[in-house]
């Protein structure tokens, strides 16, 4: 009877094992897109940065003309050109007020892509630890098997519990 006891346990442990191999693969895999994600969506926003600065280099180089433009007018005496400094003092202002909302826009951009980034790696965090669990739940239940302990199984089974619990959370972020 002990050694009918023995075996069913034993049976069981493939089964578990499997299953919480698939839970321990799946996460790898949606741990490793979420990261990829991440990265990617830093890489985007470093993008939209560098845009940003460019755009502000440009504001400020059109801040510069237009003041040398202010000077230029404040000396000259000719009325015919001051109407054209006039009118390109203008122009370099339309072009600040131009830059200046694309930088507002770049900066709503750029902000969304770290905000993606963010939650990209946090449900990869939660894969991540998933895996960690679930790869020490196979380990047990193999060890279990060999030495054939019981308790060493159930422990696993517990592990493999926790992983799957992170697994779940790395969907729908629980825990973070």
């Amino acid at each position: 009877m002990a050694e009918e006891n023995k075996a069913k346990w034993l049976g069981l442990v493939p089964v578990t094992t499997v299953v919480i191999a698939v839970c321990a693969t799946l996460s790898t895999f949606k741990g490793a897109g979420y990261s990829n994600k991440s990265v990617l969506s830093q890489t985007k926003a470093s993008d939209q940065w560098a845009y940003y600065q460019s755009k502000s280099i440009k504001q400020y180089l059109c801040e510069m003309q237009k003041e040398n433009l202010e000077l230029s007018m404040v000396k000259q005496k000719d009325s015919a050109y001051s109407h054209d400094l006039s009118m390109r003092i203008s122009a370099y202002d339309d072009k600040i007020k131009k830059y200046g909302k694309e930088k507002d826009d770049i900066t709503k951009v750029a902000k969304g892509l770290e905000d993606d980034q963010k939650e990209s790696k946090r449900h990869s965090e939660g894969f991540g630890r998933a895996v960690i669990f679930l790869q020490l739940s196979i380990l047990l239940s193999t060890i279990a098997v060999l030495i054939k302990k019981r308790m060493l199984w159930f422990i696993s089974l517990a592990l493999g519990v926790a992983g799957i619990i992170y697994f779940v959370d790395g969907f729908y972020l629980f825990f973070s």
